[in-house]
């Protein structure tokens, strides 16, 4: 693995505000982004991330590749619960597994914003379908997470509707945003899309810096209730995302030999869900704990992808 990566993504901006947030809470500051602006920062950065892929996707040719692609991304988005689900209720009871199972099949839109600069510090371009196949992702790992809490849950009270987890999968708000905004991007023009350039390129680094100082102010208000779960939640959402993110790193070099591609696959089988999955466990399964997969996905995984993972699977797709 080439180190210099490594060390230049420990000093980048947006990992150190993720930090400086984690600090700000141990140090007991009152600093803190107000609620209605971090929305507005979530908001913008899936509406970039959309509209930009969208605009890149205009000028793909839809062909045998990117069907192969799209449905090798929904296959990780299956797999992944499906396996882990079986790991984590060997320790967890069945709602807190399949949460956390679903969280890790799903995807972390915010580290794909994050693998996407660093795809641009090694001067390689994002392919805009990857952008569609991201928004794919988020559903079908929150409908197979739920459909294995009913499939396992004995308590006939506690049974999942499942129409409603696939009309909330489809409709949650983060996905909609992100489907919405890659087809506006389709259809809008270069030239009016360029009108809008200054918000959709030159701001977005920035507004990705604020975001995460608010991840980090978040994450460490839940690490003291986190920890007393014990070591097993804390070794799984370490180890789990750089075994995800390897295997598929390797696996994606049978359906395309492009790195941008085969790198951001490795990403999104790696991350794991912090907007969509629990917003959908909330409404569907109140007994999950968000104290537990919140904090799992947000205070290691998150910072684990974005300082150790991603050398480690930019550095496999470029070997391997």
């Amino acid at each position: 693995m080439d180190f210099n990566l490594l060390l230049e993504n420990l000093t980048n901006p947006a990992l150190l505000y993720f930090i400086l947030g984690i600090v700000a809470v141990c140090l007991k500051s009152d600093l803190e982004i107000p609620q209605n602006s971090s929305k507005f920062i979530s908001l913008y950065l899936l509406f970039a991330i959309g509209f930009k892929g969208g605009q890149e996707l205009s000028h793909e040719t839809i062909n045998s590749e990117i069907l192969m692609a799209m449905f090798f991304g929904i296959s990780i988005a299956i797999i992944i619960p499906l396996y882990t689900f079986f790991i984590l209720k060997r320790k967890l009871n069945i709602y807190d597994a399949g949460a956390i199972a679903a969280s890790y099949g799903s995807i972390s839109a915010v580290t794909f914003v994050t693998a996407v600069s660093y795809l641009e510090s090694q001067q390689l371009e994002l392919h805009g379908y990857m952008v569609a196949i991201m928004a794919l992702m988020e559903s079908p790992a929150i409908i197979v997470g739920l459909v294995l809490i009913s499939i396992f849950n004995k308590e006939q009270s506690n049974k999942i509707n499942k129409a409603e987890i696939i009309r909330h999968s489809f409709t949650n708000g983060s996905v909609l945003l992100i489907i919405g905004s890659l087809i506006i991007g389709y259809l809008t023009s270069a030239k009016d899309a360029q009108g809008i350039a200054p918000f959709t390129n030159d701001l977005f680094k920035g507004f990705l810096a604020i975001f995460l100082l608010d991840m980090g102010i978040t994450s460490g208000k839940k690490l003291k209730s986190f920890f007393s779960n014990g070591w097993f939640p804390m070794a799984f959402a370490f180890v789990i995302p750089l075994i995800n993110g390897s295997a598929f790193a390797w696996l994606s070099g049978f359906i395309t030999t492009d790195t941008s591609n085969r790198f951001i696959f490795a990403i999104l089988a790696a991350s794991a869900s912090y907007i969509a999955v629990p917003a959908a466990m909330k409404i569907t399964v109140p007994k999950a704990n968000p104290g537990l997969f919140l904090p799992m996905a947000l205070a290691i995984t998150f910072p684990v992808n974005i300082t150790i993972g991603m050398p480690l699977y930019f550095f496999i797709v470029q070997n391997c």
